[in-house]
C-alpha cells in the first residue's frame, strides 16, 4: 500500500513539473508570437498605403515599424541569457555531483595518514553532513531554448551549505601536516581549489540569473508596456484599420486574425 502511495505522490509531482515546463515555454513562444505578428500587422498597415494615416503618432506606421527591430532584439537577448544560465546551472551541478565520492576519499585518505583519532573524528562530521546534504537536480534541462526559472527555489541553499561542509574539512586537512596523500587530487591543495571552484560556479549560477530576469525585464517593458508597448501599439493599429475599412473589408480580415497577447 505504502509503495502505491509513493508511487502516486512521485506521478503527481512529474505532471506538475512537465505542466510547469509546458506553461513557460508556452510563455516564451508568445513572447515570439507577439513580435512576428506586429511585423506582420505593420507590414500590412504600410502595404494599404495613402489609406493608413491615422492622426496618432504612436500608430503611425512609421513610428510603430520601430518597435519590430528592437523587439527581436530583446528576444533574442533573453534567449542568449537563458543559454547561460542553464549551462551555469548544468556546469555546476556537475561539479557539485562529485563532492560526496570525494569527501569518502577524502575520509579515507585520512585514516591511512598520520593523523590524531579526534581530528579524523572531527573530519568524518563534516563528511556526514556532505553526504546528507545533496545538491538539487539539474534544475534545467541542457536544452539551451528552455526558459529559466523566474526565481532560484529555495533548495538551492543546499549548494551553499556543501561549500562551508567542505571549508570545514578542508580546514582540518590543512592544519594536519600528517595528512600527505600521494593522490593529486585529494592534496590540500586540491582540496582548496576545488572548493574555489564550487565558489565561482555557484556566483556564475547567481550572475546568469540576474542577467536572464533583467533580459526579461526589458522585454517586457518593450512588448508590454501599458502607455507605449508593442503589443499596445499593436492594438491602436488594427483599431484604426477597423475604423477606416470597416470589419467586412479584406483589409480589416487581413490583420484581423493577428493575436496579442500580454505575457506574464
Amino acid at each position: 500500500m505504502g509503495a502505491l502511495i509513493n508511487k502516486s505522490k512521485y506521478q503527481k509531482k512529474l505532471q506538475n513539473q512537465k505542466t510547469k515546463k509546458t506553461m513557460a515555454s508556452t510563455s516564451e513562444t508568445g513572447h515570439a508570437k507577439n513580435s512576428a505578428n506586429f511585423r506582420k500587422l505593420i507590414d500590412f498597415a504600410i502595404g494599404f498605403q495613402q489609406n493608413y494615416n491615422p492622426s496618432k503618432k504612436p500608430i503611425h506606421n512609421r513610428k510603430a515599424r520601430r518597435k519590430i527591430r528592437p523587439s527581436q532584439l530583446k528576444l533574442n537577448s533573453v534567449a542568449s541569457q537563458n543559454t547561460l544560465f542553464n549551462t551555469a546551472v548544468n556546469n555546476r551541478a556537475l561539479l557539485f555531483k562529485t563532492n560526496r565520492p570525494l569527501a569518502t576519499r577524502i575520509i579515507n585518505a585520512l585514516e591511512a595518514s598520520d593523523v590524531p583519532e579526534l581530528k579524523i573524528k572531527d573530519a568524518k562530521a563534516f563528511n556526514r553532513k556532505l553526504q546528507g546534504k545533496r545538491a538539487s537536480k539539474i534544475e534545467t534541462p541542457l536544452d539551451p531554448n528552455t526558459p529559466a526559472p523566474l526565481t532560484i527555489s529555495a533548495s538551492q541553499q543546499s549548494y551553499d551549505q556543501q561549500i562551508q561542509h567542505f571549508t570545514g574539512l578542508h580546514s582540518i586537512l590543512e592544519t594536519e601536516a600528517g595528512y600527505d596523500p600521494n593522490e593529486e587530487d585529494l592534496a590540500e591543495t586540491a582540496i582548496k581549489s576545488h572548493i574555489n571552484d564550487m565558489h565561482r560556479k555557484n556566483n556564475d549560477v547567481s550572475t546568469a540569473h540576474v542577467n536572464v530576469s533583467n533580459a526579461r525585464l526589458d522585454r517586457n517593458r518593450l512588448l508590454y508596456d501599458q502607455e507605449n508597448g508593442l503589443v499596445k501599439t499593436a492594438a491602436g493599429v488594427k483599431n484604426y484599420i477597423l475604423s477606416i475599412f470597416g470589419a467586412n473589408s479584406p483589409e480589416y480580415k487581413l490583420v484581423s486574425g493577428l493575436e496579442f497577447k500580454t505575457m506574464k
